[in-house]
């Protein structure tokens, strides 16, 4: 067994941790890899290897013939340590009431469906006021011909006749500390507690087909980048009666070219020329909403920020807008005629034309398509 990893090692524990310390450990790793939620080629074996550790572990009397022999079974003559290391389900038995103790849940009980996440790319105006769209989504729906039953129409699945429809079997074992007996999953039914003899033609038996499924969706006025809508009941479909999961939609917003948004607040830049700064003036600026006149007092410096009350984004939750922040920038001119200059020199009349150069060109052309509202 030397290719086997300590299992200490594999949950990430010292050996000295507690149980608490193990349980710990086992949940935030089983988590990471379980195969319904990690779609890793190597998830499942690294799932396997993590739940193996832990039923060892979380076990006294393995733990402790463990510690003596480690992956050395002394009843299987040099063999590999040997446990009741269960299936995927067991996870849910921890995280969901079953309290980790080994036992399975029964095989018949409803089962809630997973969750799905979905995610959703949006332009920056329709994260601040709004959006319903329709999306579709591949999920898990009962099976219409068999309604989740897994066996053709007019007939039913038997109980397994080796578990008796408890879905589990025990294993027996002698022991150094004495005889110990193990459950497991049931090597007949696969721990379903029922034999399907004759299997739905359209689903084969899984009582479940995969689907596209079309929702329609509310993004609510003033969504953010990284928000999380959840939708009740839009997840996979449960099994044996069970509730649906839920979808969880994670709002991805593009950027804008001359909008910044801090939490419900916009910011943005506008160029003046050194005579709008020197000598003030009234301009025009776009907001998310509308045009509004903002009035420049007359020696205005560069850097000077200015705010427009309620033209921010929409409050998520509650009434009202977040603000705009104008932050002016006086645009040097890079070329300048002798009448220009001999004007400057005069603090008369300053020309208005505005300045050459890729970088302010670009400026203005971005302020110009925020005032057509694109």
């Amino acid at each position: 067994m030397a290719d086997k990893r300590d299992y200490y090692e594999v949950l990430g524990v010292s050996k000295g941790a507690g149980e608490e310390d193990i349980k710990k450990a086992y949940r935030k790793l089983a988590r990471q890899y379980h195969p319904d939620v990690n779609k890793a080629a190597d998830a499942e074996d690294k799932f396997k290897e993590v739940k193996e550790a832990y039923d060892v572990l979380s076990d006294g009397q393995k733990r402790a013939m463990y510690d003596q022999y480690g992956h050395v079974d002394p009843n299987q003559g040099g063999g590999g340590f040997s446990g009741d290391f269960g299936g995927f389900g067991d996870i849910f038995d921890m995280f969901f009431g079953g309290g980790g103790g080994g036992n399975r849940r029964d095989p018949n009980a409803p089962q809630r469906g997973s969750d799905l996440q979905y995610t959703m790319t949006i332009e920056f105006k329709e994260a601040a006021f709004g959006k319903e769209t329709d999306i579709t989504i591949p999920r898990t729906e009962q099976c219409d011909t068999c309604f989740g039953t897994g066996a053709k129409p007019g007939t039913k699945p038997d109980a397994c006749s080796k578990c008796h429809g408890s879905g589990q079997e025990e294993v027996v074992q002698n022991t150094p500390f004495g005889r110990m007996v193990n459950r497991r999953a049931c090597s007949s039914c696969q721990g379903r507690g029922k034999i399907i003899r004759e299997k739905c033609g359209t689903c084969h038996g899984a009582g479940s087909m995969k689907k596209q499924r079309k929702i329609h969706v509310r993004i609510p006025a003033g969504a953010f980048d990284g928000a999380q809508l959840r939708m009740s009941g839009e997840g996979e479909s449960g099994q044996r009666g069970g509730p649906s999961g839920d979808l969880y939609i994670i709002i991805r917003v593009k950027q804008h070219e001359f909008f910044q948004r801090e939490e419900d607040d916009i910011y943005c830049e506008v160029p003046l020329t050194f005579a709008q700064a020197a000598l003030g003036d009234e301009i025009e600026i776009p907001t998310l909403h509308d045009k509004v006149k903002l009035k420049i007092p007359a020696g205005t410096q560069t850097g000077t920020q200015f705010r427009l009350r309620g033209k921010g984004v929409p409050h998520l939750r509650g009434n009202g807008n977040g603000d705009q922040h104008v932050k002016v920038v006086i645009v040097t001119p890079t070329k300048l005629n002798d009448e220009q200059k001999e004007a400057l020199r005069e603090f008369a009349n300053v020309s208005g034309e505005a300045p050459s150069g890729t970088h302010e060109e670009s400026f203005f052309d971005r302020m110009k398509r925020a005032f057509r509202g694109d």
